[in-house]
């Protein structure tokens, strides 16, 4: 992914103001900042839910701007995993038909999908949850379910929404267990976070954002698992 002299004008405001940032396969990097940063508008960028004022977006070698409405969409089912805060599952369908449902929305016929998405609950260690609804899973559960249907179509890139947020401290650890383990497989991972545990714990690069512009960028060692 990368962010070339990007920025998004709202009015008179500039969300962003400039913004050149890389995230190479395999990267975990976690953007921090305080409300109105411009944390939301570079995910929203990435995503391609928002299009730059001027700039360019590549992700997995392809030109976000430039996409139609259509072609984003079917890019971002097909290359862009997305966690969110508040999980922004479907609440009349139980938690393998949640994650399903992805590969579903990108052709995978229906046994395929249900196979894929039984493999990740399981990988995740709630496959004995896959027929609960939502309203019966704990957030920590949603949460991990939220994930496999971000993982669903095997994105290049995973983006994160404050993945921590709506949790508790012990599920919120579990969740920062879980993407780190990700990111060491593999999977290439951005995150927009306020958890400094969640950026010491998975993030191998910060990039440190205020009034819509990066002001610090640096590489960590992450925290040794304790």
């Amino acid at each position: 992914m990368r962010l070339e002299a990007v920025r998004k004008v709202y009015g008179d405001v500039a969300a962003l103001d400039g913004v050149s940032l890389e995230v190479r396969g395999g990267d975990a990097v976690a953007v921090m900042g305080p409300s109105g940063s411009g944390k939301s508008t570079l995910l929203n960028m990435v995503a391609g839910l928002d299009k730059p004022t001027t700039g360019t977006v590549t992700v997995d070698g392809e030109d976000v701007g430039a996409k139609g409405e259509a072609a984003l969409a079917r890019f971002r089912r097909r290359r862009i995993g997305m966690v969110f805060q508040f999980f922004n599952l479907l609440d009349d369908l139980p938690a393998l038909e949640n994650v399903a449902l992805a590969g579903r929305l990108v052709g995978v016929p229906a046994r395929k999908a249900r196979a894929r998405a039984l493999e990740l609950l399981d990988e995740l260690g709630i496959a004995d949850r896959r027929a609960a609804y939502p309203a019966v899973l704990s957030g920590g559960e949603r949460q991990r379910v939220g994930v496999a249907r971000a993982l669903m179509n095997r994105p290049a890139l995973l983006l994160a929404d404050e993945p921590t947020g709506a949790l508790d401290s012990g599920t919120g650890e579990q969740v920062r267990d879980l993407l780190l383990d990700l990111n060491r497989k593999g999977q290439t991972v951005l995150l927009v976070t306020h958890d400094q545990a969640l950026a010491g714990r998975c993030a191998t690069r910060l990039v440190d954002f205020v009034d819509g512009r990066i002001v610090r960028e640096v590489a960590q060692a992450r925290e040794p698992v304790k």
